[in-house]
């Protein structure tokens, strides 16, 4: 048991958050490299706080370019316990319109050529992802937005997209004939790689636009997308604000999902055979279980 640390990675339009306090910021080194930004440690409603802005300060970065791995061991290493994706995405239902929030419970993965695991030839290892997502903070989530007055759909299944492109009209089409719900473009390899450093991770998909497939509506563009993205911002800092209100004082228990303990069967390659850099590599994530 232990006490909530929620590290919040803010995606388009989330760049800060409001209303910490001890705050500091920090830069953290990891063996992958440099986080998209410093880290801005604080406290809301007496709850430990991490954020890291996804696409860097001044949003920098483009989805295919932003620093997973290094994003996802920097939180673990600054002490988080779980991990909350906040992000901007497109809607292929049509009743999920602009300003809609869906909690993310599914995903399909259609990113290419980005590192999508710690684990390379060295040290193999192979966790599950049936239910990418934390059960538990999800519910969190989903009853704090509420809660906030947010119209949201509590379960979801996000297509993640390379881009930076948006769809075409025929791929949007395939999509929703595929049964999904949002398209985006980051939260794969995020959520994989959550789960490889057994921490429990939820996502609120903020919807700003319908794609492209709906007949006689304009294909997306950037100022559309920001004009609501605007309007979300400042309903997922209330939802934050509700969130952190449940946690603050509740004693955490582990995932009833097993997260925190996912590496105990997943790791394939005995330890006589492993290589020793990679080891090295990895003690940030997986040292509870690599000694």
């Amino acid at each position: 048991m232990s006490q909530w640390t929620l590290g919040i990675i803010g995606g388009s339009g989330l760049y800060e958050l409001d209303g910490l306090t001890n705050l500091r910021r920090e830069h953290i080194e990891t063996p992958w490299g440099e986080a998209s930004s410093e880290l801005t440690f604080g406290e809301l409603n007496g709850v430990p706080l991490v954020f890291l802005p996804r696409h860097g300060q001044g949003h920098r970065l483009p989805p295919g370019d932003i620093p997973y791995r290094a994003n996802i061991t920097a939180l673990k290493q600054a002490g988080c316990s779980d991990i909350l994706s906040i992000s901007a995405c497109g809607s292929l239902r049509e009743e999920l319109p602009p300003g809609h929030f869906v909690i993310v419970d599914q995903y399909v993965d259609h990113t290419q050529g980005r590192e999508r695991s710690f684990f390379a030839p060295g040290c193999v290892a192979h966790v599950p992802m049936a239910d990418p997502v934390c059960s538990r903070l999800s519910r969190l989530v989903a009853e704090a937005g509420t809660a906030a007055g947010i119209a949201l759909t509590p379960r979801g299944t996000y297509l993640a997209m390379e881009g930076p492109q948006f769809s075409t009209r025929a791929e949007s089409e395939l999509y929703r004939q595929w049964g999904l719900d949002v398209i985006g473009m980051t939260n794969m390899p995020e959520a994989r790689l959550a789960r490889e450093a057994e921490l429990p991770y939820a996502s609120i998909a903020m919807v700003t636009d319908y794609d492209c497939w709906r007949e006689h509506t304009d294909s997306v563009d950037v100022a559309q997308v920001i004009a609501v993205m605007r309007a979300n911002t400042v309903k997922a800092k209330q939802l934050l604000e509700r969130l952190t209100s449940a946690m603050s004082g509740k004693v955490r228990t582990p995932s009833p999902d097993g997260i925190e303990t996912v590496l105990d069967t997943a790791i394939i390659t005995p330890a006589a055979a492993r290589d020793p850099e990679m080891v090295r590599r990895l003690t940030g994530i997986a040292g509870r279980v690599l000694g």
